[in-house]
């Protein structure tokens, strides 16, 4: 276990960035199709072929899922990725022809201070491609790399964080998380992490919790104040597990493990959010339906705060005049 979404066998992530426009694209891919589901709680979502998940629609399992920033037009990036899995005759079969189904979610991080005047096409769908394409092995980076590459908090840089666990029947179960959120990963400006009763063997600087809270720690902290924008902000990822689920269960999986945000933001799913959470299965270990799955949910949750902050945890400021400092910047390791 490396404390990665990779420990689920058959899944692999890959990063790619445009440094100059401060933002950049994951894409985790599925070497064989997984059932997915998807559970939506802030107030600002944009995603793409989400309806696609809904219970009552026809297709069950996805090819990849595309995470980016760039807001609206980071919605190009799941054609990116879509691109390079025809290219591996990758997709869902209508008659002759393939359609790779790639759903995803985009976060807005337009005012980080990079330069998005990036003509009439935006560098989405060709960082969706190369995020694909370097979709190799089980090690990939965190912090300030693919879609958390521009992300911030309301007082740290945000970045991107995953980590994983495996229940006492052997399932695995991990996350991903592009961590934009309007509130605030830590408690008061730090160094304490709202996920610390969740950490594993000090994964994000094994500072607990502060020995007592003060009224300034408990104070809503978000960006940009009372003039927050719906537009600003949106936390999005993934939770994927190994066990056995039908399309509901999947759905089911993602609403549970959707807890692990309002164990490590705070506050979380306002109205100038967008978080929005998938959840896949790549069906190798069955489970039991009732206690099985509500357990799997449980540590489910657990494993998506600690990826949170471990995505806080592993971020360095962008290198633009007046950005967001680092935790690190200010705590160290």
């Amino acid at each position: 276990m490396k404390n990665l979404l990779t420990d689920i066998a058959g899944v692999r992530v890959g990063h790619a960035e445009d440094a100059k426009a401060g933002s950049g694209a994951t894409a985790v891919i599925f070497d064989s199709p997984a059932v997915a589901a998807i559970d939506v709680r802030g107030g600002g979502p944009g995603t793409r072929e989400d309806a696609l998940l809904d219970l009552a629609n026809t297709v069950e399992r996805v090819d990849a899922i595309a995470l980016s920033g760039g807001s609206a037009f980071g919605l190009d990036t799941g054609g990116g990725v879509q691109a390079w899995l025809a290219e591996q005759g990758r997709g869902y079969r209508v008659r002759e022809a393939l359609i790779p189904i790639v759903p995803g979610a985009i976060l807005f991080d337009l005012l980080n201070g990079g330069d998005k005047a990036w003509g009439r096409f935006s560098p989405y769908r060709d960082l969706g491609y190369a995020a694909a394409a370097a979709a190799a092995g089980t090690d990939f980076a965190l912090g300030s790399v693919g879609a958390g590459l521009g992300a911030t908090t309301a007082t740290f840089k945000g970045g991107l964080g995953s980590a994983s666990a495996v229940t006492p029947d052997g399932v695995k179960v991990a996350a991903i998380v592009a961590v934009n959120a309007v509130g605030s990963v830590t408690v008061g400006n730090g160094p304490w992490f709202w996920a610390a009763p969740f950490e594993v063997d000090g994964e994000f600087g094994g500072r607990g919790l502060p020995d007592k809270f003060t009224d300034d720690m408990l104070r809503m902290r978000i960006k940009g104040g009372p003039a927050a924008s719906a537009r600003e902000n949106t936390t999005i990822g993934a939770v994927v597990t190994d066990a056995v689920l039908t399309k509901p269960q999947a759905k089911r999986l993602a609403m549970i493990a959707h807890t692990g945000f309002a164990r490590a933001i705070y506050p979380v799913h306002a109205p100038t959010d967008g978080d929005v959470l998938f959840a896949a299965a790549t069906c190798a270990k069955p489970i039991e339906p009732l206690v099985g799955l509500t357990e799997l949910g449980t540590i489910a949750a657990n494993v998506v705060a600690r990826a949170i902050a471990r995505g806080v945890y592993s971020a360095s400021a962008l290198p633009f005049p007046g950005a967001q400092p680092a935790w690190r910047d200010r705590f160290g390791a």
